[in-house]
């Protein structure tokens, strides 16, 4: 992989609209979970003051047909931008593309028009031409939205890590543990060995599924340990919990494919065991009945939602864990880790704070 250049964090003053942020190294880690209407954007801003965006929603006014047009106007992007304003930060130092459909690639043009990207990171390739020639085979869409962002990621720096491949990242330990329908080949240190909550037959998806090419990564800054593999379900997914656990236990669990049902397996929990799962969820997009039973019904972590999914009815997760309940808002969620394990996750909406101790 290789390796880009790095940047000594400093202590600055930004102002904000009348306001003034203090933007320093920090002892903490924080991530914003963006609402992007279904779609993923998770802000991680480390200790160093380095960013890393994960994925950027939509284009457009975010509706499934949306094209990149006035970046002032575009919806995705500009919630992105309010959540750097609320961290401080005023670039985006690594853009990693968990894989190549719109509601993840989507708002990257326009994004890199209002703010500065400095390394995109994806798993290379999509959409060959024999594929192309089959458009029952391809939605045209995505293929557009991907044709958008190959031009904008040729002006920058780019890194296609495989698993195993740590991020540049200062401050942070963050392993990529599955790209291009690769998953990593040996179990972390922390793993616990065989997964005995295994079914005999997982979960499957068609053979070109970009789901299946989802570049994961695994975050670690000191105990605090967060797991996000995009929207990877099926076999690579599997591979990473089934017959044997290659990742171990984690504090913080992104629910792959929005709390869809390709990601509704008891071995997967079973295997992370996280003490917080975060469904970016859209009222009826993801947030599917079985998987947020299923997140219910198993004790021993906290489900977080972006939107009340109005097809899981009792099934969704307290509203204090909600963060939006109205279809027409845009709150996020914050969590801030700490080294010795313990994080913090807040509701935007409501301002309330659940407090996770050091483990």
């Amino acid at each position: 992989m290789r390796r880009t250049r790095r940047w000594a964090a400093a202590a600055v003053l930004i102002l904000i609209g009348d306001s003034v942020a203090w933007a320093a190294d920090s002892e903490g880690l924080d991530i914003y979970f963006i609402d992007v209407g279904g779609g993923q954007s998770t802000l991680i801003v480390t200790p160093a003051r380095e960013t890393l965006l994960i994925d950027a929603g939509w284009s457009g006014k975010g509706e499934l047909d949306s094209r990149p047009g006035d970046p002032a106007a575009a919806r995705d992007p500009g919630r992105i931008v309010a959540a750097m304003r609320d961290a401080g930060v005023e670039k985006i130092d690594y853009l990693l593309v968990t894989h190549f459909h719109r509601d993840h690639i989507g708002g990257i043009p326009e994004l890199s028009r209002l703010v500065p990207i400095g390394t995109f990171i994806d798993h290379g390739s999509a959409y060959p031409p024999e594929d192309r020639a089959r458009p029952d085979y391809l939605d045209q869409l995505d293929v557009q939205a991907y044709d958008d962002y190959l031009p904008v990621r040729a002006r920058a720096r780019h890194i296609e890590p495989r698993p195993g491949d740590a991020l540049p990242l200062k401050g942070v330990r963050s392993v990529v543990v599955s790209a291009n329908r690769s998953t990593l080949r040996e179990p972390l240190s922390s793993s616990k060995g065989r997964n005995t909550a295994c079914p005999a037959i997982p979960i499957t998806s068609y053979p070109g599924d970009e789901n299946l090419r989802s570049t994961g990564v695994l975050l670690e800054f000191g105990r605090f340990r967060f797991l996000d593999v995009g929207d990877l379900t099926a076999n690579p997914l599997f591979d990473l919990a089934c017959p044997w656990d290659r990742i171990g236990a984690v504090d913080v669990y992104l629910a792959p494919q929005h709390g869809g049902n390709g990601a509704a397996e008891p071995a997967t929990l079973a295997a992370f065991r996280p003490r917080a799962v975060i469904v970016n969820n859209a009222p009826r997009k993801g947030g599917r009945s079985v998987m947020l039973k299923m997140l219910r019904e198993t004790p021993g972590f906290d489900s977080w939602q972006l939107h009340f999914s109005l097809e899981a009815g009792e099934d969704n997760a307290p509203p204090e864990r909600i963060a939006n309940v109205d279809p027409a808002t845009a709150y996020w969620l914050k969590l801030t880790a700490r080294k010795d394990g313990s994080f913090s996750l807040t509701n935007s909406r409501t301002g309330t704070t659940r407090q996770y101790s050091r483990q």
